[in-house]
Parts: structure tokens; sequence; C-alpha cells
């Protein structure tokens, strides 16, 4: 696929981003693509190519540029490192709700400006740390969002005042959320209290739940599952093709 390697200007500095697009002429309708906690890396460019050939205009950013060359992550030995542990959570800490909105701002105007993209409301979609971005961008800013996926996302439901789940009442978008089975960090009892809250804020949207651990969606993550995996996809395919149009 056709990879357009470039930088956004945001409030806070330059981001890298890199532009993927199906082969031919375009436009094509734009979605960002947020990264796990691991950060943009080559099994991410992979997954942007692949969701680009369902025929869409796919930004994926480095969500951690305000770190500057920051030294990549090995997502299968990080959690077990506790120096590399410590400084993984240390840069998602400081992707705060606040720099999301920001960033997302400046991510739909890039794509708006593009002439390989159409429209002027586009897709999220995320993975872990991604899929909860995804979901507090559709909040936050909401009238550029008409379609937000979740895959094993999470602290999409926390005691915290910016919790995703309060955000549900400004969501406009369609929301779907691929969640693991057996995951701490989004349990069935979040799936309730996320399900009930979008459901009295009349937001359309589906909880659906895999017999796969928190990171079967991403190659590189040791419970990566090919089989939920190939489920995500056809998910993503279908989830955007009726709404992203």
């Amino acid at each position: 696929m056709p990879t357009i390697t470039d930088t956004v200007t945001t409030t806070d500095g330059s981001c890298p981003v890199t532009l993927h697009t199906p082969d031919g002429d375009g436009p094509w309708r734009g979605i960002v693509m947020y990264p796990d906690a691991g950060g943009v890396r080559s099994t991410f460019r992979t997954m942007a190519d692949q969701l680009a050939g369902h025929g869409y205009a796919v930004l994926l950013p480095d969500v951690y540029y305000r770190e500057g060359d920051w030294a990549p992550f090995t997502m299968s030995t990080v959690f077990g490192d506790a120096a590399e542990r410590r400084r993984l959570f240390g840069m998602i800490s400081k992707v705060t709700p606040e720099r999301m909105e920001s960033d997302a701002v400046a991510f739909f105007d890039y794509l708006a400006d593009r002439p390989e993209v159409s429209g002027e409301t586009f897709g999220t979609t995320g993975y872990c740390m991604g899929g909860r971005t995804s979901l507090v961008v559709a909040g936050r800013v909401p009238q550029r969002v008409a379609a937000a996926m979740s895959f094993h996302g999470g602290g999409l439901v926390t005691d915290d005042a910016e919790s995703p789940h309060l955000l549900a009442d400004r969501i406009r978008a369609a929301v779907y959320v691929g969640a693991a089975h057996n995951d701490n960090s989004f349990t069935r009892a979040d799936g309730e209290t996320l399900d009930k809250a979008l459901s009295a804020a009349g937001v359309e949207h589906t909880v659906d739940w895999y017999s796969a651990q928190h990171g079967f969606a991403v190659p590189d993550n040791g419970p990566y599952d090919e089989s939920a995996a190939r489920r995500h996809w056809d998910a993503m395919q279908s989830f955007f093709a009726a709404h992203l149009v």
C-alpha cells in the first residue's frame, strides 16, 4: 500500500505520522489508528496497510512524540523487565485526555486537508491504550468522529472523573468495543457499566466479547490470537463500511 511519511503540527510540537492509502486515486474516508502502549512500530505499520486495503486513508501517529527520539519497546519482554516497565508506564501516564483531544484535532485537520481524504468526519480505532484514546477522542471531539472502535482497550470504565464512559452523553459516533476475556483492565462489570452509559445516552454501540486475552489483535503481543484477530478485522471492515460512508 502507498505510504506517506509526514509530520502533523500540534499545540505541543511536531508529531511524526504515516498515512497509508489504497492503490488508486481516491479520495477515501479517513481513519486514525491509535497504537497500543508499545507505540508505533513495524507491526502497526503493517496493520495500517491492512486497514487501508479495505478502502480507507489510515493515519498512524506517534503518540509519544513529546518524548523526542524514544527507544522502541520489545513487547515480548517489556512487562517482565522492571526498568522497561517503569519507562513504559511513565510514557503512558503523559498521554492525558487533554493531550489526546488536542492531538486529535490536529490529526483531523490534517486529514481534512489531504487530497487523498474525503469528508469532514472520521473514524478512530485503537488497541489497549489506543482503544481508550479512540473513545476519549469520540467524546471530546464529537463533531469530528463518525465511528469509533476499541480493541482490548483498558481503562474504559474507571473511578476517575475523566473515565471514558462518563463521556457517553457527548458521543455522536457509533461505537464498537471488542473486549478481551478475563481482562482486569476491562472486566465484565466494566462492560455492563459502559453498555448502560452508552444506552442511556442513545449511542449506537456494540460491546463484543472475544474468547482471547488482552492483546489478541496485535501480532507482536504475546497473547496474540490468530482467530480473534481475524474476527477483529472482519468487525472493522463491516463497522466502518456501515458507519463511515
